[in-house]
């Protein structure tokens, strides 16, 4: 096993533990928030049609997070919208440890800036529990995706959970990644 640790898992253990301990006066280190995993998902509402779409969306989004996917399916038909229980529907991933921050520092640096129109992401999108969820009009915006093979841009959800116990805390801890929140 090589000794490589990402940027912002070292930035982590540096300043940013040791700023949030400061900030929020903890006294002991394991009250200090730090992020648990972080979770993709796309759903594919074509894959109605045609199943194939889900499929290619599982390959492009291994390749976002490095790591394989799951097919999240259907778990009860829906007549309306002519969904039968079991068909695929999406793909997830959950990234935890080395992976989760390498695909944070991506995000943050890479493919936010990308994005149209960019002003920051939206900093009341917390669940009440310390957890941020935001969602990718454009999956293209990574540049592990190659703009020419994509048949059919998706959207993504990406959800960072923390161990924080209010949302102050988390925003405060996303901040100090350089999370870039909207005013």
């Amino acid at each position: 096993m090589s000794d490589y640790t990402p940027r912002l898992k070292a930035e982590y253990k540096g300043a940013i533990r040791a700023a949030m301990k400061e900030e929020y006066s903890y006294k002991n280190d394991m009250q200090i928030p730090r992020l648990e995993k972080i979770v993709l998902n796309m759903g594919v509402g074509e894959a109605v049609k045609d199943t194939k779409k889900v499929k290619q969306a599982s390959e492009e989004l291994a390749l976002i997070a490095g790591q394989k996917t799951v097919i999240t399916k259907a778990k009860k038909s829906i007549a309306g919208f002519r969904v039968r229980e079991e068909m695929p529907l999406g793909t997830k991933v959950t990234l935890r440890g080395d992976k989760m921050y390498e695909f944070l520092d991506r995000l943050i640096n890479v493919a936010l800036p990308r994005v149209r129109d960019f002003r920051g992401v939206k900093g009341t999108s917390f669940d009440g529990n310390g957890n941020y969820a935001m969602g990718l009009k454009e999956h293209i915006v990574f540049p592990e995706i190659e703009f020419d093979k994509v048949d059919e841009v998706l959207g993504m959800d990406i959800i960072i959970c923390t161990n924080a116990k209010t949302d102050a805390e988390a925003k405060s801890l996303l901040k100090h990644f350089n999370m870039p929140f909207s005013a």
